[in-house]
């Protein structure tokens, strides 16, 4: 897979913000068939740190409803990155 097609985009919550302070893990979307090696080496890569380890989760889609209208939002996928110590993404330095 192409790097820019797994990493879609990175995650910035409050939950994840305190993550990424107190923990040293950043989190991202993530294409719904890339594995945890594909995505520890696109991180590597496209941000030049160097990656400890790689959680990642399926999050479901929520129903949404607007008057009898139902739909539901996509299904995705979730990684938590933790870098090793002293490594940083600058791209979350300045948010």
């Amino acid at each position: 897979m192409i790097q820019h097609k797994i990493i879609k985009r990175p995650l910035d919550t409050e939950k994840t913000n305190i993550q990424k302070e107190t923990m040293g893990k950043v989190s991202f979307e993530v294409g719904r068939r890339a594995n945890r090696i594909e995505i520890k080496k696109a991180i590597e890569n496209i941000f030049n740190v160097r990656v400890d380890s790689v959680r990642t989760m399926q999050v479901k889609g929520k129903t949404k409803q607007r008057g009898r209208i139902t739909g539901k939002r996509k299904d995705w996928k979730k990684a938590i990155v933790k870098l090793m110590p002293g490594e940083r993404i600058e791209f979350f330095e300045g948010v």
